[in-house]
């Protein structure tokens, strides 16, 4: 028991507990993707899926008690996400430090094969931080991105969501940020996901071929289709609601 206490402690338990809330992150991003893409079938349906959400659970879980337990779920996911990949970071630099000496040529080639994969998940995770925070406070809070009385906050049964999404995209400044994170979401998914293989110890050289495409396929997947959202509300391809 106390050996399970103290794993956070070491690399090991910290390299685990990124990757299982890393897991749980990839989960609700590929289903929050797919859940917006039912904008696509306009907004009856779109606004349906959003009282769905809250409901979801009746009569077992009361109104939007499933909800709210997911989002404890990914907050606490995203804490312990950042808090792990924070100490595996200084860690690293503490123990590159201590071997400086004589260990130069070595770090250099080690510097070239991972400084990418490394500045894209460092640099790109504090983006899609910052992205997160604003991105609630836009399509769920609406308290960003709106004309005063523009954005429409729920009203017993109705939900806007639909006129939400449309009128939060219509900015291009909006919709050219959200794009950017997309592509570093893609690039963090692809190495995050290739990286929590490794570490749940699927890298059976066997299946290296299949896993890093599984990574690639995850990472487009999710980019390009969130990338189209924005997109298609600037050309017009989702219409405003009637």
């Amino acid at each position: 028991m106390t050996g399970v206490l103290t794993l956070y402690r070491t690399s090991v338990g910290k390299k685990v507990i990124m990757a299982v809330t890393g897991f749980i992150l990839v989960g609700f991003v590929v289903f929050h993707m797919y859940g917006n893409t039912k904008v696509y079938m306009g907004p009856e349906v779109f606004n349906a899926y959003a009282a769905g959400l809250r409901t979801l659970g009746e009569p077992v879980f009361a109104y939007e008690h499933l909800l709210w337990l997911a989002r404890l779920v990914l907050i606490s996911s995203v804490v312990l996400h950042i808090w792990s990949a924070a100490s595996l970071t200084r860690q690293s630099q503490k123990t590159t430090a201590g071997n400086a000496v004589g260990t130069m040529k070595r770090y250099g080639a080690q510097k070239r094969q991972t400084g990418y994969a490394a500045y894209t998940m460092r640099y790109g995770g504090l983006l899609l931080f910052l992205f997160i925070i604003y991105h609630l406070l836009h399509l769920t809070f609406g308290v960003v991105g709106f004309a005063p009385g523009q954005y429409q906050h729920p009203e017993g049964d109705a939900y806007q969501v639909y006129s939400n999404f449309i009128l939060g995209f219509r900015n291009p400044l909006v919709s050219g940020f959200y794009i950017l994170a997309m592509i570093f979401l893609g690039l963090h998914l692809f190495h995050g996901v290739w990286s929590m293989f490794q570490t749940l110890g699927l890298n059976n050289a066997k299946y290296t071929g299949l896993l890093r495409g599984l990574a690639i396929l995850i990472a487009c997947v999710v980019a390009i289709v969130n990338i189209s959202f924005p997109i298609a509300v600037l050309v017009g391809i989702i219409p405003p609601a009637a």
